[in-house]
């Protein structure tokens, strides 16, 4: 039976152990995903680069690292091991920060789309992460809406303060594939616990390789057909 994700794909197989939990709690694939959803947003318009990077930054910062280091603090089944809450919540309050700021700077610039955007995301931030509400919301429905469908409205809001027909397809693409993401990353994870099953095991694997790592392709090759 897995104990805990030390083990997992997406962890370093190299350097001391906290080395490889620090890297494994980003999710990096995963995180990825979620900063390409950004990017999806920004690309459906006319965009800048310098609004195209702040909004991957940003959803770098808030999802990446202060999500998933909030995930550490207020996840039952401690997969990572019991690791210092006052640590966790240092850096993911410093990481959520910096979003902010960002977000904040290009809001009060000429976007205030982005502040309700941004609340609703806070708000699933913590409610998803920390499981309040006793977990309620702890479902594939607010991960689709928070690692999905917002990321690509703020996107496009960041560049032109509006949500396009283009980028409201774009975030239902998304919102989608999030879907899709999390159904089989939490059978993935009943199979690894199960451990009787490894052929199946490796297919979900492979299946969550395939739309993380094809996502971040994918919008890689488009925005260099966008931009070059």
């Amino acid at each position: 039976m897995q104990k805990d994700r030390i083990s997992e794909w997406f962890v370093p197989k190299f350097g001391p152990r906290n080395f490889r939990i620090g890297i494994g709690m980003l999710f990096l694939p995963y995180t990825g995903m979620v900063v390409s959803f950004a990017a999806w947003g920004s690309l459906a318009s006319n965009f800048t680069l310098e609004r195209l990077v702040a909004i991957c930054l940003l959803y770098f910062l808030a999802t990446g690292v202060s999500a998933h280091f909030l995930d550490a603090i207020g996840s039952r089944t401690k997969p990572w091991g019991i690791l210092p809450q006052k640590k966790l919540w240092t850096i993911s309050l410093i990481s959520l920060g910096l979003a902010c700021l960002i977000g904040l700077y290009y809001a009060i610039l000429d976007s205030p789309l982005l502040i309700p955007l941004g609340i609703i995301e806070g708000f699933f931030l913590f409610a998803y992460n920390l499981e309040l509400f006793g977990g309620k919301l702890h479902n594939n429905a607010s991960f689709v809406i928070s690692w999905g469908i917002l990321p690509v409205l703020a996107g496009s809001a960041i560049q032109t303060n509006s949500v396009s027909l283009e980028s409201g397809i774009l975030a239902a693409l998304a919102g989608l594939l999030s879907y899709i993401l999390i159904k089989t990353s939490r059978r993935y994870k009943d199979l690894k616990k199960e451990s009787t099953d490894y052929s199946s095991t490796k297919k979900k694997e492979t299946i969550l390789k395939i739309i993380s790592l094809g996502v971040m392709i994918g919008t890689a090759l488009f925005f260099i057909l966008r931009y070059v």
